[in-house]
Order: structure tokens, then sequence, then C-alpha cells
């Protein structure tokens, strides 16, 4: 057999991506010049401070209405599984994709870590630092010790953090290790830890479609999803781990409940991150698998 014989089927041609980007193009402009405005005129200390029937303040609730219309204008149909708990709590998912944090925003409002660097981002960085979002300076020693202290602040204060535990992201068809330190917040705040089991579904059956490609960057990225066949977008809240002393257990239930959540087999596996080096990836988990 030649290499030429051996080599992977080049994909089929999708006659219907054109349509698709015909119609959603035209719907993300509109989303951003229309329904961000809208948005912004909630991100301030009035908007905060007004409080809806269920309890949640008038910012966050147009913050989560505006990711999950984004959602929509992406193709995907967002179904919930479970109930995120209310109040203070430790939120830890899987990571496929950079759509992740705006799948999660679109069902519960939280605090993510991420780079430095998105703060200095036109517009984008504001929205995030009203949203609550924790900077993490790459390579920083110093950093590291101090996004631990704002997540425990946080958490105290009754807000939901929300971190990607195995520090990467993936095509779904496995949960990588879980870092055990980042659990440490959860034990010093004394909150629950929710794990957050998330997927991508055509067909009734999981799709690596959605994830990053071998070498594929962000921007490339954003655009070939945008005109992927219409998807659902799976997030399932599933049963709390209560602190204990030892994170690396914590760690190893929340994966594995996310493993069986998934209907993945798996064998169980240590928690990274308890006698290691310290990992920069294991404070940094939300958005910095950008490959911007």
């Amino acid at each position: 057999m030649t290499v030429s014989d051996r080599s992977a089927p080049a994909p089929a041609r999708d006659p219907w991506r054109p349509l698709r980007y015909l119609v959603r193009v035209p719907l993300l402009f509109l989303h951003l010049l229309v329904s961000l405005p809208l948005t912004l005129l909630t991100i301030n200390a009035a908007g905060e401070r007004i409080r809806l029937r269920s309890g949640e303040c008038l910012e966050h609730r147009m913050i989560r209405w505006w990711q999950a219309t984004l959602m929509r204008v992406f193709g995907f149909r967002v179904v919930r599984r479970g109930e995120p708990l209310r109040g203070a709590v430790f939120l830890v998912a899987n990571h496929l994709s950079w759509l992740d944090i705006t799948l999660i925003h679109s069902m519960r409002m939280a605090c993510f870590v991420a780079k430095s660097e998105i703060a200095h981002w036109p517009l984008v960085g504001w929205m995030a630092s009203r949203a609550g979002t924790i900077y993490h300076r790459r390579g920083s020693t110093e950093s590291l010790a101090a996004v631990a202290a704002v997540m425990v602040e946080h958490l105290r204060r009754g807000d939901a953090v929300a971190v990607f535990p195995e520090g990467g992201t993936g095509p779904g068809d496995r949960v990588k290790t879980f870092h055990a330190r980042i659990f440490q917040a959860a034990i010093d705040a004394n909150v629950p830890t929710q794990p957050v089991a998330l997927r991508f579904l055509r067909n009734g059956a999981a799709t690596p479609d959605i994830a990053f490609r071998p070498n594929e960057k962000f921007f490339p990225n954003v655009f070939r999803v945008l005109g992927e066949p219409a998807t659902t977008a799976e997030v399932m809240f599933l049963e709390p781990v209560m602190p204990s002393p030892n994170r690396r257990r914590m760690a190893e239930a929340a994966r594995a409940r996310i493993v069986a959540a998934l209907g993945l087999v798996d064998a169980p596996r240590a928690a990274a991150g308890d006698t290691d080096k310290p990992r920069e990836a294991a404070l940094e988990p939300a958005a910095i698998d950008a490959r911007s």
C-alpha cells in the first residue's frame, strides 16, 4: 500500500455551508450592532442593583441573554440537564471549545479565569471585566497566588466561579486529568463543587467538529463553526462534590461524574497538581486555549 493510499480521505464537500454563511453572518453583525449595545446599557452600577423576581441582577441576566442569543446565531440548540446550584459554587467543566464559556454563561452567570491580556482587548475586555473575569499573568508565580486568593474572595462573597481543570481543550472523546490544586479554592471558601459536563451533538451522537482541529487558530475556528450544520449544545449540571481536605479526591470525583454523564468508558486516574511543580494551566483554564 502506498503512502497516498493510507492518507485520510478528504472531507466531503458541504453544499449547504455557503447558505449558512449567507444567513448567519448578517445575523452575527445584527447581534453585534443591536443586541450588544442594548446589553452594554445594563452593564453598570444601576444594572447591578436592579433585581429581577428570580433574584438575579439585570446586568447578569442581560449578559446571559446575549450569550444565549450568540449560541443561536451560530446554529446551536442549547439543552440543559440538571439544575445549576445557586449562590456560591465552584463550577468545573470539561473543555471542548472557546464556546464553552458562552454555553455556561447562557445558563449560569459565573466568574471565569482568563489571561490578563484579555482585559486590554477593546470592548471584549470591558465586558469580561464587568462579568467578573479573574485575570492571570502568564508565567508569574505571584499572579498564580493572587488569582487563587481572588477566586476564594469571589466564592466567599457568594459568586459562582467556573474553571476548566483540564487546562486546555480537547476533541471530546475523553476527559483529561483534572489538576487538583485548583480545587483548593473550593476548600478554602468551604463551598460545593458542581461538575458540569459539556458536549456537542448531531443526530444524537457526539461530534468533534466544534473543537479546534490540529493547528487551527481561534479566528479560523470561529469562521468554520459559523458555517457548521445545526448542532445541539448540551450542558449537564451534575451532583455536587462537597468540600473535603483531600483536593485530589475532589478532583477525581468531579472528573468521574463528568465522564459518566458523557457516557465515556474510562479507567480511574489520579488528579494532577499535588506533587508536581505549580502548573500555569492549572490556574488559567478559561479562555487561555484561544490559539490567537
